[in-house]
């Protein structure tokens, strides 16, 4: 069992308290230390996810981002993310939607869904929820929905999008951009060996959500698949 450690931890932070080329260049091998402790993690959560889901990423190396920042278009030049993080990707086209995971001190947390829709995607989304939309609410108004991510987040519309009634009983979904969820943990529960099982069934508690959205992403009006 691989966990994050204080040490993990306390290189972030000083990494934010010292967020510049020089300081990273003199800690360099710190750095290659505390990411090969990370990529341990990664390894471990991601036999977790694979056991109740079908994952492309191949290994938990290669789920983890990169530390250095694209600092081309931002104001902010800071060189490096003072944070772990990285993602999972579903397999084939016919499971849809991603898994996400970020630590930092103070603001670690597991994400997953579905960030930026393309148009094509937000219609068909938009076209299920017309016909199944009592469906989906009853699985983000679950339990175990409500236990893990407390509602649904993401962008909205402030009006019925164009060509859906305003007064649709499904206007609520409707008006959704982006179908996030988020569940949050303490640096505690970040630092116990229980970590990694945490963010696993945080994914898994994402099932029923990613699987509805998959075939509504799959299949055209008629039901029929289109792939």
């Amino acid at each position: 069992m691989s966990s994050i450690s204080k040490k993990n931890m306390s290189f972030l932070n000083d990494l934010k308290k010292n967020n510049n080329r020089e300081w990273f260049t003199e800690n360099k091998d710190l750095y290659t230390t505390n990411r090969e402790d990370v990529i341990l993690f990664a390894e471990d959560l991601l036999d977790r996810v694979s056991q109740h889901d079908n994952i492309e990423t191949v290994s938990g190396k290669k789920s983890l981002h990169r530390i250095y920042r694209d600092i081309r278009f931002s104001k902010d030049k800071t060189p490096y993310k003072s944070i772990w993080s990285g993602s999972f990707k579903r397999a084939t086209k016919l499971l849809r939607g991603g898994y996400y995971f970020h630590i930092e001190s103070g603001n670690s947390f597991l994400g997953g869904g579905f960030w930026g829709p393309s148009p094509s995607d937000l219609k068909l989304i938009r076209n299920n929820f017309l016909d199944y939309g009592e469906e989906l609410k009853s699985i983000i108004n679950s339990k175990d929905f409500i236990t893990h991510f407390g509602k649904l987040e993401g962008d909205q519309l402030k009006t019925a999008p164009k060509g859906f009634d305003k007064e649709h009983v499904h206007i609520d979904l409707l008006r959704f951009k982006q179908f996030v969820m988020v569940k949050r943990f303490s640096d505690k529960e970040v630092l116990s060996n229980e970590f990694s099982g945490l963010i696993s069934d945080g994914f898994k508690a994402m099932r029923p959500f990613l699987d509805h959205m998959s075939e509504a992403l799959s299949t055209d009006s008629n039901g029929e698949t289109l792939y």
